[in-house]
């Protein structure tokens, strides 16, 4: 099987007992990555559930043995985040059902036994670069709002929970929690995000002197934008050059949140969802963990799912937490703005996957190292950490400026120096699945190859059953690039056994418009992409996904010697790239930007 290492597979194990949450990583003085994580023998929310520690000296190859923050015999410890000051000493902050409180009340009649969110917001410090921690803890006061006061329990009893980095701002520490208003559907029904920023975390030896205030001003949080759903939560910080701050955070609704803040925290813009630039096109995303961060670089990187709908919050109980595979990055240059400097974020690129797509990867963490980027993900039971390829990252960080025609894997480039032909020999592309001789039983091998079609074009109509490209042979085997009955451009993929197919977002592809089509086949998590003049084709209002699955056992794409070139078309093929692998998307936005100059002119570059 050949290695793609955004397999989550060829990632490095953090070790855990059995269920693990937020493996999450502070680099401490000695050069360790000291990863904190929610951990036990059971599974998530299950008694016995506590924090552990262990260090890696080696960028997370190898692990020492985890030791406890929390014993798995005490109440319930969860949820910990770390933060390293200044002069060393690392904090440890994390729930814990110090009252051995066990059952709640669900907002609708019933009870959870499940009791891992509520209590008391605690901490441990390690003078010793996590070898060792306090053995007292101390607890963190947290302001009662509006949500806490409207609790079945009238505030007496709180629920919360925390999975956001805490930030440095100067000589202050700024940490993150979720505040839950009702128990119920979803198991939480309601929430939102609010801070706890400490003026002196950072420099007072006696954990007992060290102080907070809950942020922002007033009793109410972080919530979704007006006409939301009620779910706002997990919310993740960022800072800004300007000393702005960014909150993004996940929602119901089919797309998370974000907000800004001037003032440290104290006060926030009115919340909005999430954009690719300010007032442009909403990122999608499900109920699931999206964090972004701040770089050393002055950029940012931004962890989703790139699906979502408004459907989501018509699904059963559990539905919107469904589909965390594939997990899809950004980065993030500043802008300015009239109010201050705001986030614009690129296109998106594949960081990981799993080959089964009920397998969910959530909860990370970035870690830069010497220019290096890594991230850490857990499965629940299963914690791993992934380099991210420099190609990956340098791709995205440089997607604005990138204006040049990528040649690594280029198998075919027409019209070269005359017109367009009508037919054109077709290079042999690789092969996606076959026997593999070495099994005992002679079964399967997953070649996880990919090819990439890149096509300038014109279409006059959109009627349906146009054949824009085709290169299928007498027993059906090959490609098939149409238009389909949605008015869209559409991908058949043959191999005579069984046929996958995909289309570009409805209604992006207009009728008399020059437009550049990326077509990508990606053999790793065998999804079919279309980028369409520099976009991401992400579903819009039409539907959830803006990518789809092509089946794991096809074999070939390999059909006829020729390709047919407009054979049945209203309109005009004027460039046609093809790719014997995935691009990435950042390289399909470089060739679209290579080739537009001026009033979206084509030029050949």
């Amino acid at each position: 099987m050949n290695v793609d290492t955004r397999n989550i597979t060829a990632g490095n194990i953090i070790p855990c007992e059995n269920y693990c949450d937020q493996p999450y990583v502070a680099k401490t003085d000695d050069g360790a990555w000291l990863c904190a994580m929610t951990t036990g023998q059971g599974v998530e929310g299950q008694h016995g559930q506590h924090i552990v520690t262990t260090r890696s000296m080696d960028q997370g190859r190898t692990w020492s043995p985890p030791i406890d923050v929390e014993p798995a015999e005490g109440p319930e410890a969860s949820y910990a985040v770390l933060l390293k000051t200044p002069v060393g000493r690392v904090h440890c902050f994390y729930n814990h059902n110090t009252d051995v409180v066990r059952e709640v009340k669900r907002e609708e009649g019933g009870v959870y036994t499940r009791v891992d969110s509520l209590g008391h917001y605690v901490f441990k410090y390690s003078d010793d670069d996590g070898r060792s921690w306090s053995k007292a803890r101390f607890p963190v006061p947290v302001r009662e709002f509006d949500c806490d006061r409207s609790n079945v329990y009238g505030g007496k009893l709180r629920f919360f929970w925390n999975v956001g980095r805490p930030l440095i701002l100067g000589d202050r520490a700024l940490l993150v929690l979720h505040k839950v208003g009702a128990m119920g559907p979803g198991f939480f029904a309601q929430s939102e995000g609010v801070f706890l920023r400490s003026p002196n975390l950072l420099t007072e030896s006696d954990p007992e002197n060290v102080t907070f205030e809950t942020l922002p001003l007033g009793e109410v949080g972080l919530r979704t934008p007006p006409g939301g759903g009620r779910i706002a939560e997990e919310q993740s910080l960022c800072s800004l050059s300007d000393g702005s701050l960014h909150c993004v955070y996940r929602t119901i609704d089919g797309h998370p949140a974000c907000a800004y803040s001037r003032d440290g925290g104290e006060t926030w813009t009115q919340p909005q969802y999430a954009s690719y630039t300010p007032e442009g096109r909403r990122i999608k995303h499900p109920r699931a963990a999206t964090f972004a961060w701040r770089c050393s670089n002055g950029k940012f990187l931004y962890w989703f799912h790139n699906h979502g709908g408004r459907s989501l919050r018509d699904m059963p109980e559990w539905g919107p937490y469904e589909d965390r595979n594939p997990v899809w990055l950004c980065a993030g240059v500043e802008q300015d703005s009239p109010e201050g400097k705001v986030i614009h974020w690129s296109q998106p690129e594949i960081l990981l996957y799993d080959d089964d797509p009920y397998v969910r990867m959530s909860y990370p963490d970035l870690i830069e190292e010497q220019g290096r980027f890594f991230v850490t993900e857990t499965q629940k039971n299963v914690a791993r950490v992934h380099e991210i390829p420099l190609s990956l990252a340098d791709g995205l960080f440089n997607q604005w400026d990138n204006r040049s025609v990528t040649t690594d894997g280029l198998v075919l480039d027409l019209p070269g120096e005359g017109p367009m032909p009508r037919k054109a020999t077709m290079p042999r592309l690789p092969d996606f699945h076959q026997r593999d001789h070495t099994r005992a039983d002679h079964g399967g091998k997953d070649l996880r190859a990919g090819f990439s079609l890149d096509l300038w074009l014109t279409l006059e109509s959109l009627e349906a059953g146009q054949r824009l490209l085709e290169t299928n042979d007498e027993a059906g085997k090959g490609i098939l690039v149409s238009t389909s009955d949605s008015g869209t451009v559409k991908i058949t993929l043959k191999d005579g056994r069984e046929e996958s197919s995909w289309d570009s977002n409805p209604g992006i592809v207009q009728p008399g418009n020059l437009h550049h089509v990326v077509i990508i086949v990606d053999g790793g998590p065998k999804i079919i992409s279309f980028v369409v003049d520099g976009v991401l084709c992400d579903g819009g209002e039409c539907r959830q996904f803006g990518w789809g699955r092509f089946s794991p056992t096809l074999r070939t794409v390999n059909g006829a010697e020729k390709m047919s070139i407009a054979p049945q078309m209203n309109g005009r093929i004027f460039g046609l790239r093809l790719y014997s692998r995935y691009l990435r998307t950042s390289e399909a936005v470089g060739n679209y930007r290579a080739g537009i100059k001026g009033q979206g002119k084509l030029v050949r570059g």
